[in-house]
């Protein structure tokens, strides 16, 4: 009875979107379906690389994991403000098993290096966990010319995974998460129109690199559905993060108290990394609030999603950071260097 009263209320909390995303969808269905909290997890022996481990989410999710006990690598992009939350971390978890890893994700060449590193100071990887992303008001361009938004949240993402894919399966079983938003909701997937240069504005741009991220998941899920690794996207609900402050004042300022707190917004990432039943059960999937959910809320953009288009974007992936996961997760790599 306590499993179908979850179920209506969770259908009449997702239905008009915005009591699902704020706080009150946390809150209701955490009490309602007894979630095991993440205090309780274990996960010493666990390996896990997290990117945007800073600050908002990638913070809140990095403490999180580091009390439970994983081994956790932080990826950041600036060297200092990364060694710091490291050792902060450290102090406050009481865990030493935290270390540093410096790489910009819209910048391939430092992508690659990261990834080099990774491979040289763990014989294993259980949990590769993409969460680094921001919104920019104007476009910037990545080192290789890539709008910085689809170069940091599409094609770094992407070579990482592939670079560390081997590893992965050496590791199996494995995971690859992805931090996507609910702001994906609202555009179609596009492959010609990925970047945006005329009438650049960022949260479509945002929402665009988003979109892409959840097909590429589902698309990692089917090519490697054999590997021993599930791949699993997700998104927050509507959480207070700097980049929500800064980016969006006034959706900050008119939803206000109704926004959830970093660590609301991140636990279905670390209940993703850390628990053995659901989330290795199952592939390719898409959550909120620890539960599966369509990718798709609007015809428009189901009409969009067609296998051209998903196969287009692929290969764009492939092309553009000159990696082909198919050969390089054999342990060949396919980038020239």
């Amino acid at each position: 009875m306590t499993f179908r009263i979850a179920d209506a209320v969770d259908a009449l909390l997702e239905a008009p979107v915005a009591p699902s995303f704020t706080r009150i969808g946390y809150d209701v269905r955490s009490l309602l379906e007894r979630w095991k909290p993440l205090a309780s997890y274990d996960l010493r022996g666990r390996v896990m690389l997290l990117t945007g481990a800073t600050s908002g989410l990638g913070l809140a999710a990095a403490e999180a994991l580091a009390r439970a006990g994983a081994t956790l690598l932080l990826l950041g992009r600036d060297a200092a403000k990364t060694e710091r939350v490291r050792a902060d971390l450290a102090r406050r978890t009481h865990n030493d098993r935290l270390s540093a890893v410096i790489a910009d994700m819209g910048d391939l060449a430092a992508v690659r290096r990261a990834a080099d590193e990774v491979l040289a100071s763990h014989d294993v990887l259980h949990v590769l966990a993409h969460n680094a992303g921001a919104l920019h008001a104007t476009r910037r361009n990545a080192p290789d010319g890539t709008e910085e938004t689809v170069a940091s949240q599409v094609l770094g993402p992407f070579l990482l995974t592939g670079l560390l894919m081997a590893r992965l399966r050496a590791s199996a079983p494995a995971r690859v998460l992805t931090m996507s938003s609910g702001g994906m909701y609202a555009t179609g997937l596009t492959v010609d129109d990925l970047e945006m240069s005329d009438d650049y504005s960022g949260t479509e741009q945002y929402a665009r690199a988003k979109r892409a991220q959840v097909t590429l998941n589902e698309m990692w899920a089917e090519r490697f559905a054999a590997s021993g690794v599930v791949f699993h996207a997700l998104h927050p609900g509507w959480a207070l993060t700097p980049g929500v402050e800064t980016s969006l004042p006034t959706f900050r300022r008119i939803v206000g108290p109704l926004l959830r707190s970093p660590e609301q917004g991140a636990d279905t990432l670390v209940w993703l990394a850390a628990d053995d039943g659901e989330p290795l059960a199952t592939n390719g999937r898409f959550w909120l609030d620890r539960r599966v959910r369509a990718i798709h809320k609007l015809p428009t953009t189901r009409r969009t999603d067609t296998a051209e288009r998903r196969a287009a974007l692929w290969e764009w992936c492939v092309k553009r950071t000159g990696l082909d996961p198919a050969v390089s997760s054999r342990g060949t790599p396919a980038d020239p260097r």
